[in-house]
C-alpha cells in the first residue's frame, strides 16, 4: 500500500483539534469518503478513520495539546476496527434480535456507516427517528444505509451542511 507522508498544523474547529490533510495528501487516497488509514504522528503510532470533509479532502480528531505542525505518515488499511456503538442503538439493537443478528453480520465499515449516518444530525429527534429507521432496515436485511453520501463530513460539532467548518 501507498504510504502519504505531509506535514500539517492542528486547528480548533468549537472545542474540537483537527488536523486537515493538504489536498495533495487527500487527492492520493483511494476513496473521497471515510477510510481507515494507520501511521505515525511525529513518530507515534496510530489507527484511526479519516473523515470526508464534503470538499473532496480528509481530516483527523487529534489530541487537544497538539499545537505545532506535525509530520504524518499513513497508509491506508483494509481491515476496519470496530466501532464504538453509541448506547442508543446498542439499546435499540438488543431489543430487536434480528436487527441485531444483521447487524453482527455485516462489515465493520457497514457498521462504521449506520453509525455516521445516525450520529450526522444535530437534533436529537431526528437521531431517535434514525435509529428507528436503522433498525427498520436491519430487520428487513439491508446492510448499509441508503441514500448516504460517504463523501460528506458527517461529524455535526465540525460541520455544516456536510462540509467541514473552515478552522479558526
Amino acid at each position: 500500500m501507498l504510504t502519504i507522508t505531509f506535514n500539517a498544523k492542528p486547528h480548533k474547529i468549537g472545542t474540537w483539534t483537527i488536523l486537515q490533510l493538504p489536498k495533495s495528501a487527500s487527492a492520493k487516497l483511494p476513496t473521497r469518503g471515510m477510510i481507515m488509514v494507520e501511521g505515525t504522528m511525529n513518530g507515534i503510532r496510530f489507527t484511526a478513520p479519516l473523515e470526508p470533509d464534503g470538499k473532496g479532502g480528509h481530516w483527523l480528531k487529534v489530541n487537544t495539546t497538539m499545537r505545532d505542525t506535525v509530520t504524518v505518515k499513513i497508509t491506508p488499511i483494509k481491515e476496519w476496527p470496530e466501532p464504538k456503538v453509541p448506547l442508543d442503538l446498542k439499546k435499540a439493537l438488543a431489543t430487536t434480535p434480528h436487527a441485531h443478528t444483521v447487524w453482527k453480520d455485516i462489515t465493520p465499515s457497514a457498521r462504521w456507516d449506520w453509525i455516521r449516518w445516525i450520529r450526522s444530525t444535530k437534533q436529537q429527534e431526528t437521531r431517535k427517528r434514525r435509529i428507528e429507521v436503522a433498525i427498520s432496515k436491519l430487520k428487513g436485511g439491508d446492510r448499509r444505509p441508503c441514500c448516504f453520501n460517504r463523501n460528506m463530513c458527517t461529524e455535526p460539532d465540525v460541520s455544516n451542511n456536510g462540509k467541514l467548518i473552515e478552522p479558526n
